[in-house]
């Protein structure tokens, strides 16, 4: 079992950042794929990012390419996004999530969810 906590959602300004963080408990943690996702109101759930088990991989979606960064540190069981540049359409909840054979875009191929945190940037 994996469990995921996310923090460091808040309200920032147009071109500000944030930097948020993922705690997962488990044994296994470095043996999963950690990606992260948004959903604004109305909006259906997408993805943002993506790491490799080992770290060696990332993908992003073009969006957020050249402006977020996500990392993980396995030896803390964590993983994080670092939001730079901010813009009000980024907007939503963010979720990380986790699979053992996930290195995807799509939602429905991640096993374990977060609760989500907030982030609102304002104009």
């Amino acid at each position: 079992q994996v469990q995921l906590v996310e923090s460091g959602g808040g309200l920032v300004q147009a071109g500000g950042f944030l930097r948020l963080s993922c705690a997962a408990s488990g044994r296994t943690f470095s043996s999963y794929d950690m990606g992260w996702f948004r959903q604004a109101p109305g909006k259906e759930r997408e993805f943002v990012a993506v790491i490799s088990w080992s770290g060696s991989r990332t993908y992003y979606a073009d969006s957020v390419k050249g402006r977020f960064t996500i990392s993980r540190d396995n030896a803390k069981n964590s993983v994080s996004l670092q939001m730079n540049s901010l813009k009000p359409e980024d907007t939503a909840v963010y979720y990380c999530a986790a699979d053992l054979s996930g290195y995807s875009t799509k939602a429905d191929d991640y096993s374990y969810w977060g609760q989500g945190t907030q982030v609102t940037v304002s104009s």
